[in-house]
């Protein structure tokens, strides 16, 4: 009997021991396992390639230059050339010859510059040509042998002037432009002087304006 009723206890006692076990290990911190959520945040490196895109512009195509155009070469051109053709002309008029003209050109000119040159050329050529025929006037030894005669070529003294002694009544038939132009005889140049007196001298007067010192160098 005793041993049965310890039986019992012991059952008991075993029971009541299982049911206390999940208690105390509800209530032990240490046995308690917490589960975090972690939350892997895998960060993907997003490589951007950067493209460059070198973007052309547009080439501009530049026009040929106009071959017609004025520059600052063919104004200079083109003011020697006037130069020229205006000495060529006041020579020729001094001589009393037909004004001097540019004649065709021997080409057909592809720019402005290539027509420009070579109207300089040529009325450089013009006025070489005319300067020179200037200073060798038909009777040039014979003024110079009636100036050595006469006076200085700047004489000023009335009632002659110059280095051919002329009157104003001579000079206003022979030399009137250069009288209107210039003045009087002694501001003309010596060349100026000789070429009024051929003037006179073709005009049918020959060297008698100048009686005596044309007579002293054997002219009349």
């Amino acid at each position: 009997m005793r041993s049965s009723l310890l039986a019992r206890g012991l059952l008991v006692g075993l029971a009541l021991s299982f049911l206390a076990a999940p208690a105390a290990l509800a209530d032990d911190p240490g046995t308690t396992t917490e589960t975090g959520t972690t939350t892997e945040t895998t960060e993907t490196t997003t490589t951007e390639t950067t493209t460059t895109t070198t973007e052309t512009a547009p080439t501009e195509t530049k026009a040929a230059p106009d071959p017609w155009a004025e520059t600052p070469e063919t104004l200079r051109l083109r003011a020697r050339a006037v130069h020229n053709r205006t000495v060529a002309r006041r020579w020729k008029a001094l001589m009393g010859k037909p004004r001097p003209r540019l004649g065709t050109a021997p080409i057909a000119f592809e720019s402005l510059l290539e027509r420009r040159r070579w109207r300089a050329r040529a009325w450089r050529a013009k006025a070489r040509a005319a300067r020179l025929a200037g200073h060798r006037p038909p009777h040039l030894r014979a003024w110079i042998c009636i100036h050595g005669y006469e006076g200085s070529w700047r004489d000023p003294n009335a009632p002659y002037f110059g280095g051919l002694q002329m009157d104003l009544t001579f000079q206003r038939q022979y030399g009137p432009r250069l009288l209107r132009n210039k003045g009087t005889a002694d501001h003309w140049t010596r060349f100026e002087q000789m070429w009024v007196a051929e003037r006179a001298h073709r005009s049918g007067r020959g060297f008698y304006p100048w009686p005596l010192t044309a007579r002293r160098c054997g002219l009349i």
